[in-house]
C-alpha cells in the first residue's frame, strides 16, 4: 500500500506557532487605504463639517471733509439809481438870485448814483434844468455801468456859488447862476440855464493860456497822458454824453474846457 507524505516534524512545529501568535493578538487581516476611503460612515458618527467665514465688519465711515468752501466772490454793486425833485429858491441861496435867466421852478435836483476813486459807489446831488433831466441820467447811468470815477457831486450851493472853489474841490456840478468865463462883454454861462455840467474840474483843467483853473489842473495838462477821471476824446465820459447830443468844451483849441459838456454847445 501506498503511505502518506508526512511534512518534517521542524516545519509543524513552526508554523502552529505563527498561527497561535496570530490568534492572541487579536489581529485582523490588513485593509488597503482604498476601502477605508469607500466605507460608508459607521452609526452615530458625525459628518466632516466646514467652518463658516469668520464675519467681516463693516469699514469705518469716512471723516467729514475739513476742507471749508469760501466763496472768493464779490457782492455785487448796487444798480444804478436816480431820483428827482423840485427845487426851490431857499435851496439856492447862493446860485440863484433874482434877475437870473431861469427861476427855481424851471430847475430840478437830481440824485445820482455814481462810482468814487475809492472805487466804491457813491450818491450825489446837483441841480440841472426840468428840461435836461432825461439827458443827464442817461449820461450818469452810462458812467456808473463803466465805473467811470467822479470825485464828488455836491450843488455848488455848498461852494457859494465860488466857482473856482468847487473846481478847486474837483466837484461836479451843473447849475450856478454866473457870467461865463470868456473874453468879450459879459454874457450868462450855460451853467446859468443849468444846460451844462462840469465832471472832476482837477482832471479836466480850464486852459486859457497859462491860466488853469483849478490850479491843480497843471497836472493833466498833458491829455496823452491818460489818467482815470479824464475827458478825452473816443472815452468813456466823452463818448457819455456824446450819446445823448451834449458838446464837450475840450473841443475849443484856443481856451480848451475840459471839464465842461453842454447841451447848447456853449
Amino acid at each position: 500500500m501506498i503511505g502518506t507524505r508526512r511534512a518534517p516534524a521542524g516545519v509543524l512545529v513552526v508554523a502552529a506557532a505563527v498561527i497561535a501568535a496570530g490568534a492572541a493578538c487579536g489581529s485582523a487581516p490588513p485593509t488597503s487605504e482604498a476601502s477605508a476611503a469607500s466605507r460608508p460612515p459607521t452609526s452615530g458618527s458625525s459628518p466632516p463639517t466646514t467652518r463658516p467665514p469668520a464675519p467681516t465688519s463693516p469699514p469705518p465711515p469716512a471723516a467729514p471733509s475739513t476742507t471749508s468752501t469760501t466763496s472768493t466772490s464779490s457782492p455785487s454793486p448796487p444798480p444804478f439809481a436816480a431820483s428827482v425833485r423840485a427845487v426851490t429858491a431857499s435851496e439856492l441861496p447862493y446860485t440863484w438870485r433874482p434877475g437870473c435867466p431861469v427861476s427855481p421852478a424851471q430847475l430840478r435836483m437830481l440824485s445820482l448814483s455814481f462810482w468814487g476813486f475809492d472805487g466804491r459807489p457813491h450818491t450825489g446831488t446837483m441841480v440841472v434844468n426840468a428840461s435836461v433831466v432825461p439827458a443827464a441820467e442817461a449820461v450818469f447811468r452810462t458812467l456808473y455801468d463803466e465805473r467811470f470815477p467822479i470825485r464828488e457831486m455836491v450843488p455848488e450851493d455848498a461852494y457859494r456859488g465860488d466857482d473856482n472853489a468847487a473846481a478847486a474841490a474837483d466837484d461836479t456840478s451843473g447849475f450856478n447862476c454866473r457870467y461865463a468865463v470868456a473874453p468879450g462883454p459879459p454874457h450868462w454861462s450855460v451853467h446859468a440855464y443849468g444846460e451844462a455840467i462840469d465832471v472832476n474840474d482837477v482832471q479836466n483843467p480850464y486852459v486859457d493860456g497859462t491860466t488853469v483853473i483849478p490850479p491843480a489842473g497843471s497836472a493833466y495838462l498833458d491829455r496823452a497822458d491818460y489818467r482815470p477821471g479824464m475827458a478825452v476824446p473816443g472815452g468813456q465820459l466823452v463818448d457819455a454824453f456824446a450819446a445823448v447830443g451834449w458838446y464837450w468844451g475840450g473841443r475849443w483849441t484856443a481856451t480848451p474846457d475840459y471839464q465842461h459838456f453842454s447841451a447848447t454847445g456853449g
